[in-house]
């Protein structure tokens, strides 16, 4: 992809007629944030001067030291193909947060992500990443509140029923297209209202970007249609949840350094270390990789949800699995992660293991061939299959054990990420949920 320049962004922005200019940028949890400015204010923009008070920013800064800056990525300048009605056209980048020394903030998720890519630049490697984001369209109610309700009974591949659940996502196919995404499959996924959207692979960078853009025009373009998109893992009891399929794998130079033609499943040795890392840190990156309450609601034996720590190039009950693709489509998916997941966050601590794994030629165990689902529980343990931790609380405590993924996140992120999970493990363990009144109000 070729660079853009400060001049070509601002010559792009005069030819299409941009009055507006989001600033875009992710707290540590993952939220899209953005800074709108006028076109009058873009060239200030570009060079790094616009400021913004990360007090009021989730486990960004103290009240202390609130300003902090941001250094637009000048190659994600995109057009929104959408108007307000005040006219003009929008248009958006997505920055890297900046302290007033001009050193990179710590706690950006984008600096996090750069960080550990410049230790793999440094082994010779480049990273590749192709997600399988799904998102489930719900009905709102008159007052505008979001239900669980839709009237779609779609399921897997269907090519109806012809309804507005079908509209919304072909609209969001054709928005993604305009604003540079290519698009490789659109489908109707298992569960009634479940969509699957998949855009082809990109650098690591590039594709943590488009993973934040497209939660955003996924959410724009269902509320145009006065529907509700969520990428909450796990909205409906008895249904598959949504989960986010990453596909990823190196490369040196222009050559697919996990692919060797020579070996029975054409994967290279520095594939198997990759695979090896993954699976050492399995635990610990499920923090990150699903890190609400709800993720472990999806992380359950029956759902087509991952939850053995194994490989297999054929087996979907393994945690990671190696797609038939050879060559330069050689590549490892790890089927865990969910939508929820920080971008940025989630492919630097993938990365990581995958790095100490390849650093310290972990081998990975034996491929398991075998539907893991209908093992035994002796079966599973004579393998050494482990499960994912059951729930965020166990996660983080496995994250509070690895030093290797908390060097991928580095201080600040650890420190604030796991403090925003124990409030948020604290508050669901000690609410009354309604399973709890449904079963013992009337009982006892």
């Amino acid at each position: 992809m070729s660079s853009m320049t400060k001049e070509d962004v601002l010559q792009k922005a005069e030819e299409l007629d941009v009055k507006f200019i989001r600033l875009q940028f992710t707290d540590i949890l993952g939220v899209v944030k953005n800074v709108a400015i006028t076109v009058d204010q873009l060239e200030e923009a570009l060079e790094g001067e616009i400021m913004f008070d990360g007090s009021s920013i989730d486990g960004f800064t103290r009240i202390q030291e609130s300003d902090m800056y941001l250094k637009p990525d000048f190659n994600t300048f995109t057009i929104f193909p959408w108007r307000p009605e005040a006219g003009g056209t929008v248009a958006r980048l997505v920055c890297d947060v900046y302290n007033p020394n001009d050193e990179a903030f710590a706690g950006g998720p984008r600096n996090v992500l750069k960080k550990v890519l410049k230790e793999a630049e440094e082994m010779g490697y480049t990273m590749n990443v192709g997600p399988e984001p799904e998102f489930f369209l719900f009905e709102k109610t008159e007052d505008g509140r979001a239900t669980i309700e839709t009237h779609d009974q779609g399921g897997y591949f269907d090519l109806g029923p012809v309804d507005l659940g079908n509209d919304v996502r072909r609209e969001i196919v054709l928005t993604l297209e305009k604003m540079g995404f290519e698009v490789e499959a659109s489908h109707h996924e298992v569960a009634p209202g479940q969509h699957e959207i998949d855009f082809k692979y990109e650098e690591a960078l590039r594709t943590a970007d488009n993973i934040a853009t497209f939660k955003f025009v996924v959410k724009s373009i269902a509320n145009q249609y006065d529907v509700h998109a969520t990428f909450m893992p796990k909205p409906i009891f008895g249904e598959n949840g949504s989960g986010m399929h990453v596909h990823q794998s190196l490369f040196e130079g222009s050559e697919n350094a996990f692919y060797d033609e020579s070996d029975e499943l054409g994967l290279s040795q520095t594939a198997k270390y990759y695979i090896g890392g993954l699976l050492k840190h399995a635990q610990a990156l499920a923090a990150i990789t699903n890190p609400t309450v709800n993720s472990y609601k999806r992380l359950v034996p029956g759902y087509e949800a991952p939850v053995y720590q194994a490989w297999s190039s054929a087996n979907r009950s393994a945690l990671i699995r190696i797609p038939s693709a050879s060559g330069v489509g050689t590549r490892l998916e790890l089927r865990n992660p969910d939508p929820t997941a920080n971008p940025y966050l989630a492919i630097a601590v993938m990365l990581k293991a995958g790095l100490d794994g390849i650093k310290n030629e972990i081998e990975p165990p034996t491929e398991v061939v075998e539907n893991i689902y209908d093992m035994t529980a002796e079966e599973k343990e004579e393998l050494g299959i482990e499960s994912l931790p059951v729930n965020i609380n166990q996660a983080v405590q496995e994250l509070l054990a690895d030093e290797v993924i908390q060097d991928a996140l580095g201080d600040h992120v650890l420190k604030h990420f796991v403090e925003a999970k124990q409030i948020e493990w604290d508050d669901y363990r000690t609410s009354v949920h309604q399973w709890e009144l449904d079963n013992y109000l009337e009982t006892f």
